[in-house]
Formats: structure tokens, C-alpha cells, sequence
């Protein structure tokens, strides 16, 4: 190989060996446990190849449930959450007087653990909590009167944890909302409105456009994120009650560990969560357009 070859290999390598260390660091601590799952999935208690595991989540009169309720609390709560944080970002990034202030305290619950926050809602939820307390002092209860949060049906169960998740995660997604927007070139939106548009014709014809990348980032995160809950169902609800698809792993893997199927019910849900993830990311992609922007970039 000539000198100018040598170099334009090296020019090559150089973004490969800036990964290698992430690549190093996945392969000790990720790759490792991903193939003891996937293994574990289609291994019996014997140690024989099978797909029965499969065939035991799926006939798992808690499957249909956990499947439902993941399914929903995704729908609902993604979609509540990303025009909330649009909304807050939006209103963040005009930069009014205390805007900075507003920010600091729209952050405080992505600052809480998810087991703090549990505990700060579970607290609030009971019958004698702060949350029927307020609305005591705020005259919107009556006296003696008590609103049982947690016993109601399976319905307001699924809103209330909507709420309480989005309460949690809707800073995070306005920080990455907020940083894509203050990346936009003022100059592109300012020739907006001199060419006539009003506020929502640049939010749309502009704005919008120019953020779809963190558009993307923000709700693929947070679909991931959210087909995951688990913890601050078992918070408030306990297993069982209210069932999702990551909860039952947990139950399988800790509460009934002792089970024969233990074991196997929960790296059968592993698997299927990790696919599901894998397919509702994709098809967000391809429904976004971002295959077809690459290729066209490539092309």
C-alpha cells in the first residue's frame, strides 16, 4: 500500500477507534447477560433446547393483561407526554422573564428516583395522604369525605399511572425538546415572519420541521422507556394487581423464584419485551420517515 492509501485508511479507522472503547465496555457488560437470556429462553430446566417457555408466557392468564396494559400506558402516556414537553419547551425557549426559574422547577421530578417518587406518590394516594388533605384545605372536599385513589377500577388505575409516569418523565423529554429548539438558527424563523407567517405557520412550516431529528430521539427513548414500566406499578399497585409486561419478569425473577418455571416465565418475557421494543422502534422510524432520509442520503 502507498503512503496516500495508509492515510486514507487511518482517516477511516479514526470514528471506529473513537467507539471502540463503548464497544469494549457493551461487549464485557451488555453482550454477555443478553446471551444468557436469550439462551435461558430456549433452555428447559433440564438444559434442552425448547420453545416450550414461549408457549407458557403466552398461556399465562396474565400475558393478554400485561400486554393490554403496556399497550395502553405507551399510547396514552407518550403522547401526553411529548405535547406537554413540546408545549413547555416551546413556552421555555421565548426565554420570558423567569423563564430560568420556570425551568428549575419543571425539572425537580426528573430529578427524584422513580423508588422516591413511588414513595412520594404512594404517601399521597392513600386515603388520609396529602393529596386528599390539600384538596381538604383547598375546600374542594368535603369534611370527613376521602377520595379512595387506588381502589377504583382497572380503567382509572391505568389513567392514574399515566399521570403520575408523565409527571415524572415529561421534563426529560422537554430538556431534549428544548436543546433541539435552541439549536435552530433564530435567523431561519425571523425570515418566517418576514415573509408573512404568523407564530403557528412557523411553528408548523419551520419550527417543527428543523426538530424532527430530536423529535425522534426524544419519543424513541421514550417508548423504549415506557413499554419498561415496572417499578412505580409495583409501588403503588404491588404484582399482580395491575399487570405489565416488564412487572412480570420482576415477579417471576424475585417474588416466585422458587417456582420449577420461575426461571423460564421470566427470560420468555425478557425476550418478548426485547422484541417488542426492537419492533415499536422501528416502525416509529419507518412511520417517521428516518430509513428513508438515510437512504436517500446515501443514495
Amino acid at each position: 500500500m502507498t503512503k496516500k492509501q495508509w492515510k486514507k485508511l487511518g482517516e477511516q479507522a479514526v470514528p471506529y477507534l473513537l467507539i471502540l472503547p463503548v464497544v469494549v465496555y457493551y461487549a464485557a457488560f451488555w453482550l454477555r447477560p443478553v446471551l444468557i437470556s436469550v439462551i435461558g429462553s430456549f433452555t428447559d430446566a433440564a438444559g434442552h433446547l425448547t420453545l416450550q417457555n414461549f408457549a407458557m408466557v403466552i398461556h399465562d392468564e396474565a400475558f393478554i393483561p400485561a400486554l393490554r396494559n403496556t399497550a395502553v400506558i405507551v399510547l396514552f402516556s407518550v403522547t401526553l407526554e411529548f405535547f406537554v414537553a413540546l408545549f413547555l419547551a416551546l413556552l421555555i425557549n421565548r426565554k420570558f422573564v423567569g423563564a430560568s426559574f420556570f425551568l428549575f422547577l419543571a425539572m425537580i421530578p426528573m430529578a427524584l428516583p422513580s423508588a422516591a417518587a413511588g414513595a412520594m406518590w404512594i404517601t399521597g394516594l392513600t386515603a388520609h395522604g396529602w393529596i386528599n388533605s390539600l384538596l381538604h384545605y383547598l375546600g374542594f372536599l368535603a369534611k370527613g369525605k376521602s377520595i379512595y385513589w387506588l381502589a377504583g377500577s382497572e380503567t382509572s388505575l391505568l389513567a392514574l399511572l399515566i399521570v403520575v409516569d408523565a409527571w415524572q418523565v415529561i421534563p426529560s423529554v422537554m430538556i431534549i425538546l428544548l436543546a433541539g429548539l435552541q439549536n435552530i438558527p433564530e435567523e431561519m424563523q425571523e425570515a418566517g415572519y418576514v415573509f408573512g407567517g404568523n407564530y403557528l405557520t412557523v411553528l408548523r412550516k419551520i419550527t417543527l420541521p428543523l426538530l424532527k431529528p430530536t423529535i425522534q430521539t426524544a419519543v424513541i427513548l421514550r417508548l423504549i422507556s415506557a413499554i419498561q414500566i415496572w417499578l412505580i406499578v409495583v409501588i403503588l399497585l404491588g404484582f399482580s394487581r395491575l399487570p405489565v409486561l416488564v412487572e412480570r419478569i420482576v415477579y417471576y425473577h424475585k417474588e416466585v423464584r422458587g417456582l420449577d418455571i420461575s426461571y423460564q416465565m421470566a427470560m420468555g418475557y425478557t425476550i418478548i419485551v426485547a422484541v417488542i421494543v426492537s419492533l415499536v422502534s422501528l416502525a416509529y422510524l419507518q412511520v417517521s420517515g428516518a430509513f428513508k432520509k438515510e437512504r436517500g442520503e446515501v443514495a
